[in-house]
C-alpha cells in the first residue's frame, strides 16, 4: 500500500532530480548558454512585479539584447549572470520567485533585501543554488519556517535572513552547522525561542566573523555549551541585544569567545549587578553597548568615584553605551583616558547633582556623539571654553545648562570633516535655560538635521529670512514674533516643525511658502497667538501625519484643502473661532485617528460621512460649537472610538440605539494607551556610482503624542493616555427620549455624561452592567422613578451626579452610593434615604397631598404673589396720577423735572459720542 508519507518522499526525490538536471545542464555552445540565461531571466521577471510609490508597476522592461545591462543584473567577465541585486531601489519588488533561477549556473549572489514578498515562504529550491556565496533575504516580508535545505549551500559565506518578523520561525539551527564557510549570519528579529542549540552551532562555525541575533527570543545557554572546543576565534562582531538574557546565561559563554571581539551589543537584556571586570580583558574591543540593563556600581566603584573601572583602560574603545542602567554616583575624570572614543552614551542613569567640567572631555578629540540625556548632570565650563571635539550629535536633554544660553555649543556641534548634509543633531531640551536666543544661533545652525530646545524659557524672535531646517522643536518657550518661511532641504525624507506653547503672533500664511526637497510630516503651531484666516494651501503636504493649530485665534471657515491631507492621522483645530460647516473634502482624510474641532463656532448638522469615511477614528470631539440636528446613526460605524465628546452644542432628537457598535467600549481589548505618531527619517542618503540610494547615515525618530482635552469635574484636563479613558459626553444639548438600553453593553466605558439635556423616562435599569464606569452624570434632565438598584454594583464609581431630576423613592443601599455627597442627589422630588436623609419616614407623603415646599405649593404661592403685586402697583400708580392731575403746582414741577432730565440725557450722550470719535481717530493715526 502506498502511504501519504511515501508519496511525499517520491515527490521530494523527483523534485531533487529535476533540480539537479537543471543545475548540471551543460552547454556546449556559449551563445546557447547565454540565450538560456536570457530566457531564464525573462521567466524570472515574469513572475515578479515592482511597485513604485504610486502603486504603478515599475519593473524595467528588460528589452535589450545584452542582459548584462538589465536592471539589477550583474555579469562576470565571461558575460554570465553572477549577481541579482534588487535592494535599495526606488520601487518594491513583490510577487513569486521562479525556479528558472536554477538555470543561472554562475549565480553567486542573490539579494532581495528590503522588498515585500507578502508573507510567502522562502522557496526550497534555493537550497539547490550550490554556487551561492551571498544570500540576502532580509527585511523582505518572508515567513517561516526556514527550509533546512539551505544547509546544502556549502559555498555560502554570507546569510542574511533578519527583519522578517516573528512569523519567521526558525526552529532548530542544526542545518546551519553544515555551512562551515559562513563569515556573516543575520537572523535578527526572528523567532528562535525553540533553538536551544544556538550557542553550540555558533561554536562550530570557525570562520564566523559577524553574528546578529538581535531580538530573537533566545533561550538561555546551558552549561554544556560553555566550551572552547571548535569555538570561533574569528568572531569580531556580536549582537545579542533585546533578548532578555540573564547574566548567568550569557557571561560564561561570552567571555570564552571574546578574545577577538571588536563590537559587542548586549543592550536590552537582563544583565544585573556590577559591571564585570572581564569586560576589561577584551583588548580588541572598539564598540561596547550595554544599555537598558540593570547594571550597577559595586562598592569599590562607588568609593573610587568611577563608573568605568576596567573599561576605562581599553585602548581602542570607540563606542561606549551604558545608557538606561542603574548607575549612580559620580563620573570620574579618568573617563578622559578613552582618547579614541567616538560615541559616549550615559543617558538615563542617576548621576544626581554631579558636575561635568571641561576636564572630563580634555582628551576627546574624535568624539562624534555625546548623549548625557536624562542624567540630571550639571555642565559647568569656564568662560570662553572651546571644546577639543566637534560632534555631529549632542544630546543633553534634562541636563542643567542654564540659566544662560550655553555659548560653547556654537563651536561644539558643527564638524567640518563631515558633509553638511549628514550633521547637526542638537537636543538641549528641558535644560533650565531662561535666556534670549543669541544673535549667532540661526546663522550658525542653519541646515541642522534636528534641533530640540523645547521646555525651556528661551525668548527671542526668528530672523527675517528663510529658516533651513529638517526637524525643529521649540515648543514650550517664550519665543515671539511672526512665523518665518521654512525650507526642508538636504535629501531628508520627512520634516517636522513644532512651535507650540509660545507667543508667536500674526498670520500663518508663510506655511504656503514651505519649500525644499523633504516632505513635511508634523506641523504644530498650537497654543500661540496666531490669528486671521488659515490659508487654503494644504495640497502641498501629501505626507503630513499630524496637524495641530489648536488654541489660537484663527477665524473664518475651515480650508477645503484639508481634504488633500490623505496621510493625516491627527487634526486638532480646537480653541479657535472657526465658523461655518465642516468641508465635505475632510472625508478624504480616511486615516484620521484623532479629530478635535472643539471650542469653535462651527455650525450645521453633524455630517454622516464622519461615521462612514473616517472609520479609523479613536478620538472625536466637536464639543463647544453650534452643531444642530439629530445624531446621525452612521456614527455607530466608528468601532475603534474610545472618546466621543459632542457636548455643548444644539443637538436634538434621541440617542441612536446602535452605539453598542463602539467595539472598543463594548469589549475588553488591548487598546492603544496613547495615540502617538513615530515619524522616522531615514536620511540623509547619498547616491552611489550606480545611481541608487545608499544606506542612511542615521535614523531620526520624532515621537508626537496626541492629548485629549476633556471636561472633568467642571474643569478641562489633558489626557495623553487615551486608552485608559473610554468616554461618551453628550451633555449640554437638547437631546430627548430615554437612554437606549444598548448603552448598557458598553461594559468598558469609564465616563458617561448625559447631563443638561431633556431626557425623560426612567434611568436605564441595566446601568450597573457598565462595570468599569467611574463617572456618571445624568443631572439636570427629567428622569423620573426610582434609582436602579444595579447602580450599587458599580464598584469603581467615583463621581456621581443625579441632581435636578424628578427621581423619587429610596436611594439603593451600598457602600459606594452612601459615600457620595448629598449634592449628588439634590433637587429630586421625593428622593430619600442616606446620604440625603437618615431614612424615608420623614418624607413619606399622604396620598394626594403635595409635600411642603413642592412644586404645587410653589405654584400656589407665586399665584397669590403676582396677584398682590399687580393690585399694589395699580393702587400706587392711581394715587400718584390723581395728585398730579388735581394739584397744578405739583404738576408744573413734575413737567419741569422731566424736561431737565431729558436735556441732561441728551447733552451727556452728545459729549460721550464726540469723545469716542476723537479716540478712534487718534488710534487710527498711530
Amino acid at each position: 500500500m502506498i502511504t501519504m508519507s511515501s508519496m511525499r518522499s517520491h515527490k521530494l526525490i523527483l523534485f531533487f532530480a529535476i533540480s539537479c538536471l537543471l543545475l548540471h545542464e551543460k552547454c556546449t555552445d556559449a551563445s546557447v548558454c547565454k540565450e538560456s540565461e536570457r530566457k531564464a531571466l525573462l521567466e524570472f521577471k515574469h513572475s515578479l512585479q515592482a511597485m513604485d510609490s504610486s502603486g504603478n508597476n515599475a519593473l524595467p522592461s528588460w528589452n535589450s539584447e545584452d542582459y548584462c545591462f538589465w536592471f539589477g543584473v550583474y555579469c562576470n567577465s565571461l558575460g554570465y549572470v553572477e549577481m541579482l541585486d534588487f535592494r535599495f531601489r526606488p520601487f518594491v519588488v513583490a510577487g513569486t520567485i521562479s525556479p528558472s533561477l536554477l538555470k543561472l549556473h554562475h549565480l553567486t549572489s542573490l539579494n532581495f533585501s528590503s522588498n515585500d514578498f507578502n508573507g510567502s515562504l522562502i522557496p526550497e529550491f534555493f537550497g539547490s543554488l550550490k554556487n551561492l556565496i551571498i544570500l540576502d533575504l532580509s527585511n523582505a516580508n518572508f515567513r517561516g519556517p526556514i527550509p533546512s535545505l539551505l544547509g546544502n549551500l556549502s559555498m555560502l559565506e554570507t546569510l542574511r535572513l533578519g527583519g522578517n518578523g516573528r512569523v519567521f520561525n526558525v526552529g532548530k539551527l542544526e542545518w546551519l552547522s553544515h555551512l562551515s564557510r559562513l563569515k556573516e549570519v543575520d537572523l535578527s528579529f526572528t523567532n528562535l525561542s525553540n533553538a536551544n542549540d544556538w550557542s553550540q552551532i555558533i561554536n562550530h562555525l570557525p570562520l564566523l566573523q559577524k553574528l546578529n541575533l538581535r531580538d530573537c527570543d533566545l533561550p538561555s545557554i546551558s552549561s554544556s555549551s560553555v566550551s572552547l572546543t571548535n569555538s570561533s576565534t574569528s568572531l569580531n562582531t556580536l549582537d545579542l541585544s533585546h533578548n532578555n538574557l540573564p547574566s548567568s546565561a550569557i557571561y560564561p559563554w561570552l567571555f570564552n569567545v571574546s578574545s577577538n571581539l571588536e563590537s559587542l551589543d548586549l543592550s536590552n537584556n537582563q544583565l544585573k549587578g556590577p559591571i564585570p571586570d572581564a569586560f576589561g580583558n577584551m583588548m580588541a574591543i572598539k564598540e561596547l553597548y550595554l544599555s537598558d540593563n540593570l547594571l550597577i556600581l559595586d562598592e569599590n566603584q562607588v568609593r573610587g568615584d568611577s563608573v568605568l573601572n576596567e573599561i576605562g583602560k581599553l585602548p581602542d574603545l570607540r563606542a561606549l553605551d551604558l545608557g538606561n542602567n542603574l548607575l549612580n554616583g559620580s563620573i570620574s575624570k579618568s573617563l578622559g583616558q578613552l582618547s579614541n572614543l567616538k560615541v559616549l552614551r550615559l543617558a538615563g542613569n542617576s548621576f544626581d547633582g554631579d558636575v561635568i567640567s571641561e576636564d572630563h572631555f580634555s582628551n576627546f578629540t574624535y568624539l562624534q556623539k555625546l548623549d548625557l540625556s536624562y542624567t540630571s548632570l550639571t555642565l559647568k565650563f569656564t568662560s570662553g571654553w572651546i571644546p577639543p571635539f566637534q560632534p555631529s550629535q549632542l544630546l543633553l536633554c534634562s541636563c542643567k545648562l542654564g540659566p544662560r544660553f550655553p555659548n560653547w555649543i556654537q563651536t561644539h556641534v558643527l564638524n567640518p570633516d563631515v558633509d553638511i548634509s549628514s550633521i547637526g543633531y542638537l537636543d538641549i531640551s528641558a535644560s533650565g535655560i531662561s535666556d534670549s536666543l543669541p544673535y549667532w544661533f540661526w546663522d550658525k545652525f542653519q541646515g541642522l538635521s534636528y534641533i530640540n530646545m523645547s521646555f525651556n524659557q528661551i525668548s527671542g524672535t526668528f530672523p527675517n529670512k528663510s529658516i533651513h531646517i529638517i526637524h525643529l522643536d521649540l515648543s514650550s518657550n517664550n519665543l515671539s514674533g511672526a512665523l518665518p518661511r521654512f525650507s526642508l532641504d538636504y535629501f531628508m525624507d520627512m520634516g517636522t516643525i513644532n512651535l507650540s506653547k509660545n507667543k508667536f503672533t500674526g498670520s500663518v500664511s508663510p506655511i504656503c511658502n514651505i519649500t525644499g526637497d523633504g516632505f513635511l510630516a508634523l506641523f504644530d503651531l498650537s497654543n500661540n497667538l496666531f490669528s486671521g484666516v488659515v490659508p487654503d494651501c494644504f495640497g502641498s503636504f501629501p505626507f503630513l501625519t499630524a496637524l495641530n493649530l489648536g488654541d489660537n485665534s484663527f477665524s473664518g471657515s475651515l480650508p477645503s484643502s484639508l481634504g488633500s491631507l490623505i496621510s493625516l492621522e491627527m487634526l486638532s483645530l480646537r480653541g479657535n473661532k472657526f465658523s461655518g460647516e465642516l468641508p465635505s473634502s475632510l472625508q478624504n482624510c480616511a486615516k484620521l485617528k484623532f479629530l478635535d474641532l472643539s471650542d469653535n463656532e462651527l455650525s450645521g448638522e453633524i455630517p454622516m460621512w464622519i461615521g462612514q469615511k473616517l472609520s479609523s477614528l479613536v478620538f472625536l470631539s466637536l464639543q463647544g460649537n453650534q452643531f444642530r440636528g439629530r445624531l446621525p446613526h452612521q456614527l455607530c460605524g466608528l468601532k475603534y472610538l474610545q472618546i466621543l465628546d459632542l457636548s455643548v452644542n444644539k443637538i436634538s432628537g434621541t440617542i441612536p440605539p446602535c452605539l453598542n457598535n463602539f467595539t472598543s467600549m463594548a469589549k475588553k481589548e488591548s487598546l492603544d494607551r496613547r495615540i502617538e505618531h513615530n515619524i522616522l527619517d531615514t536620511g540623509p542618503r547619498f547616491l552611489s556610482l550606480e545611481g541608487v540610494y545608499g544606506e542612511p547615515i542615521w535614523i531620526i525618530q520624532v515621537r508626537y503624542v496626541d492629548e485629549a482635552l476633556l471636561t472633568w469635574k467642571g474643569t478641562k484636563q489633558s489626557y495623553p493616555q487615551l486608552g485608559l479613558l473610554l468616554a461618551i459626553d453628550l451633555s449640554c444639548n437638547k437631546l430627548t427620549g430615554e437612554i437606549p438600553e444598548e448603552i448598557s453593553s458598553l461594559q468598558e466605558l469609564v465616563v458617561l455624561n448625559l447631563s443638561r439635556n431633556l431626557f425623560d423616562g426612567k434611568i436605564l435599569q441595566k446601568i450597573g452592567h457598565i462595570r468599569q464606569l467611574e463617572v456618571l452624570d445624568l443631572s439636570r434632565n427629567k428622569f423620573s422613578g426610582n434609582i436602579p438598584t444595579s447602580l450599587s454594583e458599580l464598584t469603581f464609581l467615583s463621581n456621581l451626579n443625579l441632581s435636578y431630576n424628578e427621581l423619587s423613592g429610596k436611594i439603593p443601599t451600598s457602600t459606594q452610593l452612601q459615600s457620595f455627597d448629598p449634592s449628588s442627589f439634590s433637587h429630586n422630588r421625593g428622593l430619600c434615604g442616606p446620604p440625603i436623609s437618615p431614612n424615608c419616614s420623614m418624607v413619606e407623603l399622604p396620598p394626594g397631598k403635595p409635600a411642603v415646599g413642592s412644586e404645587e405649593d410653589s405654584d400656589e404661592f407665586m399665584k397669590w404673589f403676582y396677584t398682590g403685586m399687580g393690585l399694589g402697583f395699580a393702587v400706587g400708580l392711581w394715587g400718584f396720577c390723581s395728585v398730579v392731575f388735581f394739584k397744578r403746582s405739583w404738576r408744573h414741577s413734575y413737567y419741569r423735572y422731566m424736561d431737565n432730565a431729558k436735556d441732561w440725557v441728551y447733552v451727556t450722550f452728545v459729549l460721550l459720542k464726540a469723545r469716542v470719535v476723537r479716540r478712534i481717530k487718534a488710534l487710527s493715526t498711530r
